[in-house]
């Protein structure tokens, strides 16, 4: 069962508004927030993808990230973003 089915599975009948996932970052899912309903993203982790869809560029990835997905408000269960460092 993928982190995305887990957390559907788990926590999708609880809240009425349902769960906000970023499309394409599963792979990054490190967590989820019940008390906000919001996924937890590894920051590290969606940089890697974005580079892997880039040809491996990952400070154009890195950059991309930072405007288009860490940055971006899409209301109350905006994903989470964290630093991980990689560890």
């Amino acid at each position: 069962m993928s982190k995305r089915e887990l957390i559907i599975e788990l926590y999708s009948g609880h809240d009425d508004e349902g769960i906000l996932f970023a499309d394409g970052l599963d792979d990054a899912i490190i967590g989820f927030e019940p008390d906000s309903f919001r996924v937890v993203y590894s920051r590290s982790k969606v940089v890697d993808i974005l580079a892997e869809d880039m040809d491996g560029d990952f400070e154009e990835a890195s950059e991309f990230a930072e405007y288009n997905t860490f940055a971006a408000y899409v209301g109350e269960r905006t994903p989470i973003w964290v630093d991980d460092f990689n560890w």
